[in-house]
């Protein structure tokens, strides 16, 4: 097989395939992993905080499911870097995950651009979209891994990428599964109602087609009569966003430079 390197392309162009429905979780809500004594240092980037609270946490969950995992897959875990500091449980959990299921973990594919999505909204969550970089093998087999998915949308963007670059997602694990929809897909009739809606304003106003799209994503906007209704609310979910940063003593990002958004606390 051979590993090459690709460049997110500008549109989400795959969803979930077909054969994963939803991802492997442990909770339904995030009030336990909250609720744990190092939550707050391995969020932070607290390699063993992050470490014991997955021990805690996570261990017999990984050894019920790991049987269901194949041997030989790629765990992979979006590198998010949250408002203060690196969040080190994804890695963690990717790593552990791997050792239980005689796996690797990856190493190569990072994630190039801080979203701050902790504390966000739908909106904000759809606007503020990861990108990510490095090497992809041909024809692996890649496990996504993350601590919670809400709206799906990191895990959506990894997996597109992954895809893009010939790689297979076969599976993904979180800690959390807080969605409202514990599927990755989208209802087919839903999609339809979209496209009759919106056109091609979706693409254009999130950088996704449609049937790539997950279930809380898609659910989220069929709620919105119009797409000016949804660029009016995307102006309001901008705003809230910078308000929310600079809470945290965080300029807006199209304001500073990629240095100042990976070195921000």
């Amino acid at each position: 097989m051979e590993t090459g390197k690709t460049t997110l392309p500008p549109v989400r162009i795959h969803g979930f395939p077909a054969w994963v429905r939803e991802p492997f979780r442990l909770f339904d809500n995030d009030i336990a992993l909250k609720a744990h004594i190092r939550y707050k240092d391995a969020k932070s980037g607290n390699e063993e905080a992050a470490e014991i609270l997955v021990s805690e946490l996570a261990v017999d969950f990984i050894v019920r499911i790991r049987d269901q995992l194949p041997a030989n897959a790629i765990f992979v875990a979006p590198h998010a870097r949250e408002a203060t500091g690196d969040n080190a449980i994804p890695q963690i959990l990717a790593v552990a995950s791997a050792l239980a299921a005689d796996g690797e973990t990856d190493t190569d594919i990072v994630q190039i651009t801080r979203v701050f999505h902790t504390g966000a909204d739908p909106m904000e969550r759809m606007i503020l979209k990861p990108e990510f970089d490095g090497a992809v093998t041909d024809g692996a087999n890649y496990i996504l891994v993350d601590d919670v998915t809400s709206m799906g949308c990191t895990l959506a963007e990894l997996s597109n990428y992954i895809q893009c670059a010939g790689g297979i997602v076969i599976a993904a694990i979180v800690l959390v599964n807080a969605g409202r929809s514990k599927h990755f897909h989208p209802a087919d009739n839903v999609i339809n109602k979209i496209e009759k809606r919106f056109g091609n304003e979706i693409r254009e106003l999130f950088g996704i087609v449609p049937v790539a799209l997950t279930a809380n994503e898609a659910n989220y906007l069929i709620g919105f009569r119009s797409a000016d209704e949804i660029r009016n609310r995307m102006a309001k979910a901008k705003k809230e966003t910078n308000l929310r940063l600079r809470s945290k003593g965080i300029e807006r990002q199209d304001q500073i430079s990629v240095k100042q958004i990976f070195t921000a606390k």
